[in-house]
């Protein structure tokens, strides 16, 4: 039997009640509410066919754990993490097949932060991006945290934990995909670079960005202008501005 996992929070659940691709087991829910969006999600659940198991507050924060739950569980079959073999059979069919858009794919190196992996998915799965690599180690993984932050785009989106991002990042190359790092203290800017070809946007780790040898292998290292008094953006903040300018750019 396939392993389950939990997505908390109302606009979480919400998403995953109405995407087709969302494989919901079954949802728990606190009985004798009168939060009407808990009853429309419940109404909804009920249309699809969708388990119910009604649960008091304290069921629920026993699913939930540390996050907050708002009155609704889904227990989904765990969407699966890519391993570097499907992600590059993936990046193949993509290069290969009749796309209409070029491939984008999103590289975080090392997001530390649940709260920003969940944010960097949600703008990701907004932006039409491809596929979200992150390293298997030392950095965030997927849980209800991000879950929740990334509201259903963690079971849509393709999402690859890797052993080696520098790795992933030279055999990219080979299939002439462009990798752009970013960086605070690059000269040039996002809105001088071509982000209509084939990409991988790669975005650093809070506060200490790129690797060095992450940054010596991109095609090119690229800043947001940063006209007030603060230096830096939030990396969820900056992925989704790069990203929204890898579209524009596209759509054009």
């Amino acid at each position: 039997m396939s392993k389950s996992r939990y997505v908390t929070g109302l606009r979480a659940v919400e998403q995953l009640i109405t995407s087709a691709k969302a494989d919901i087991r079954k949802l728990y829910a606190e009985y004798q509410t009168a939060n009407p969006r808990v009853e429309a999600v419940i109404a909804q659940a009920n249309a699809r066919g969708i388990e119910i198991q009604p649960a008091n507050r304290a069921r629920l924060q026993q699913i939930s754990g540390e996050s907050r739950h708002q009155g609704v569980v889904a227990e989904i079959v765990r969407s699966q993490v890519l391993d570097e073999a499907a992600l590059r059979s993936l990046v193949e069919k993509h290069l290969t097949g009749d796309e209409p858009v070029p491939l984008l794919m999103l590289i975080l190196d090392g997001i530390q932060d649940p709260h920003n992996l969940g944010a960097c998915l949600r703008t990701a799965d907004a932006a039409g991006v491809h596929a979200v690599v992150v390293p298997r180690h030392g950095a965030a993984g997927m849980g209800p945290t991000v879950s929740k932050v990334a509201a259903g785009a963690a079971e849509s989106l393709p999402f690859a934990a890797v052993p080696n991002i520098g790795r992933v990042m030279a055999w990219l190359a080979d299939y002439g995909v462009a990798c752009v790092g970013t960086n605070d203290a690059a000269e040039r800017s996002i809105y001088d670079c071509n982000l209509a070809r084939p990409l991988a946007l790669v975005v650093g780790r809070e506060h200490s960005g790129l690797r060095k040898n992450i940054a010596t292998r991109c095609d090119d290292v690229v800043g947001l202008p940063m006209l007030g008094a603060v230096s830096s953006l939030n990396v969820s903040v900056a992925s989704g501005i790069c990203l929204y300018e890898a579209l524009r750019q596209r759509r054009k």
